[in-house]
């Protein structure tokens, strides 16, 4: 597997996402140990880390700034913006004035002089794309971001994005278990030469082997309010898991790196980035980049893990009335 771009850059083609070291899944891992994670992901060649502003509340980029950056020349940064918590609540603010102050805080923060890789989080129904991405392109300028990225939007809004500045990257969530990015975006990422960022590919756990149980999730554990973790639905889920244990003991490799394997088998332009707070998952996640799946693998992996074959929807309505992104006609008022 040879490396892939984003902008101007070669990554190795598995990122780390970097959220669960600090917020969403449970409590912070302990700093020891999350710096001894990023630092074991720089020698093992993962070379593109993500965060975010709202990431443990900015304390997920100071985790980054303190662990690792003295190597600050080995790793392709991104960062995002306009999604964030305000009197504890979560707020979107895209208005351009926001986005600058944002990004001056982040870049304190993460002690650095420049984010390689900025993005808009969420879209903000509130300001017009346009108005945004200017104030990302004022950024470039600047010199303190280096690429813009977008982040859970749909082809209509990535066109309008693009017309005003060049967009380097799409992150949506993309996996064997959210089918959503083969309608449209994954096809136009490729068009206009944007890379596509799959967050959550492992299926936020659910395509690890054992896969998490809900029953047993941390309180704060922010998948209980997924539709799909649901005592109701999780068991449905389940029984998708059989084959592909099979098809991952014929590959030789766990389900995770089956997961993985699938999506950089969907376009050199895509590039997964799980999370993790375990030294022996991040070693099998980045090992998953050498892994090329055969034809008839992949075309097993697509019929059995075909859209309509989820249990429940992707997101709860008040939290899928928050992104842009395309859903297919069988999930239209789904609840």
């Amino acid at each position: 597997m040879t490396d892939r771009k984003i902008g101007d850059t070669m990554v190795w083609p598995i990122g780390l996402g970097c959220m669960n070291l600090s917020h969403a899944y449970g409590p912070p891992t302990p700093p020891d140990e999350a710096s001894a994670l990023l630092n074991s992901a720089l020698d093992q060649g993962c070379n593109f880390l993500d965060t975010a502003t709202i990431y443990g509340a900015g304390t997920n980029e100071e985790l980054i700034a303190s662990s690792i950056g003295h190597r600050r020349n080995e790793y392709f940064l991104a960062s995002k913006c306009v999604l964030g918590v305000k009197n504890g609540k979560r707020v979107l603010d895209a208005r351009p004035e926001s986005i600058k102050a944002a990004c001056d805080a982040s870049l304190k923060r993460l002690n650095t002089d420049v984010i390689d890789l900025y993005y808009m989080h969420r879209p903000d129904p509130n300001v017009p794309i346009e108005d945004s991405v200017g104030a990302l392109a004022d950024l470039v300028d600047a010199g303190k971001i280096r690429f813009i990225g977008l982040s859970e939007m749909g082809a209509g809004l990535v066109r309008r994005a693009h017309a005003v500045h060049p967009i380097a990257a799409l992150q949506t969530e993309y996996s064997l278990w959210v089918r959503n990015p083969e309608i449209a975006v994954l096809e136009l990422c490729k068009e206009l030469g944007i890379a596509f960022v799959a967050f959550s590919p492992v299926g936020r756990g659910f395509l690890a082997d054992p896969p998490h149980d809900p029953a047993n999730m941390h309180d704060g554990d922010m998948r209980r309010l997924f539709p799909r973790f649901s005592a109701e639905n999780y068991p449905g889920n389940l029984a998708l898991l059989e084959k592909a244990r099979h098809l991952a003991s014929d590959v030789g490799c766990t389900v995770a790196q089956l997961a993985l394997a699938w999506l950089l088998v969907k376009g050199d332009h895509v590039l997964p980035i799980p999370g993790t707070t375990r030294t022996d998952h991040l070693k099998d996640n980045i090992e998953a980049g050498r892994i090329t799946l055969p034809a008839h693998i992949v075309e097993q992996l697509d019929a059995h893990f075909a859209p309509q074959s989820a249990v429940g929807p992707r997101y709860a309505p008040k939290m899928q009335a928050t992104v842009d992104t395309e859903q297919f006609d069988f999930e239209q008022g789904e609840a």
